[in-house]
């Protein structure tokens, strides 16, 4: 049987933007609240964790709520752009950004905490700028966990399912992701293509995973061969 690679190439694709998107609002809040104490964080830091909890139907009810045709932030984009967001690609970036931010913000998060905050004050004193600071000191320093964050925010985007069949559903050629394709072509019976998708999600993300331990690994014995 021809297999369509659609679904591949749509999946690379949403997990892709996902990702990016992600990275910078990710990156951005974990380190604006990383070492931040007011009241009222931990219900933030708690809303922003939600998603790992709840049943990925639920993610995606609460985005038909928001961007369906009646909905607060859809009717507004069809009224004002004429721009619709269910049952479209676009859709399908949306809940893999929802369900994957968690794991980006927590793995930020607990880099920036980490950090020696004497070296980012040493180079406030030098005269560099809170923006200058942060590209030069903080965001080096923090990289090996925020490289970690987006790994497995891409894995868990591309890997996204009930949330993207609630908001984009299943249009052939459109919104058909590999989690999707996969499902479907199992309830039509075609059990060789479905197959051949498993094994191809299956490698990606073991080879992500395989990625990210061999690299963990590499640093702690170059961080522990500088100790010596």
């Amino acid at each position: 049987m021809e297999m369509n690679v659609h679904p591949l190439i749509l999946s690379v694709k949403v997990a892709g933007i996902a990702t990016v998107i992600v990275f910078i609002v990710g990156v951005s809040m974990a380190f604006l609240l990383a070492r931040r104490s007011f009241i009222g964080k931990s219900v933030i830091e708690s809303l922003f964790l939600l998603p790992l909890v709840l049943p990925p139907t639920v993610v995606g009810f609460g985005l038909l709520v928001l961007f369906g045709k009646n909905g607060w932030i859809g009717k507004w984009l069809i009224d004002w752009f004429d721009i619709q967001i269910v049952f479209t690609w676009v859709g399908a970036v949306i809940a893999s950004v929802v369900v994957a931010f968690p794991l980006m913000y927590q793995a930020a998060s607990a880099a920036f905490q980490t950090l020696d905050e004497k070296l980012e004050q040493a180079a406030r004193t030098m005269g560099a700028s809170e923006w200058k600071v942060f590209w030069t000191v903080s965001f080096p320093l923090a990289w090996p966990g925020v490289l970690a964050g987006l790994v497995l925010s891409f894995a868990r985007a591309l890997g996204e399912f009930g949330a993207t069949l609630m908001i984009a559903g299943y249009i052939p050629g459109q919104t058909d992701t590999l989690p999707i394709a996969i499902y479907f072509a199992a309830e039509a019976g075609q059990m060789e293509q479905a197959t051949g998708w498993v094994i191809i999600i299956i490698a990606l993300g073991f080879s992500a995973m395989m990625w990210l331990n061999w690299w963990g690994r590499r640093n702690m014995r170059r961080f522990a061969q500088r100790e010596r």
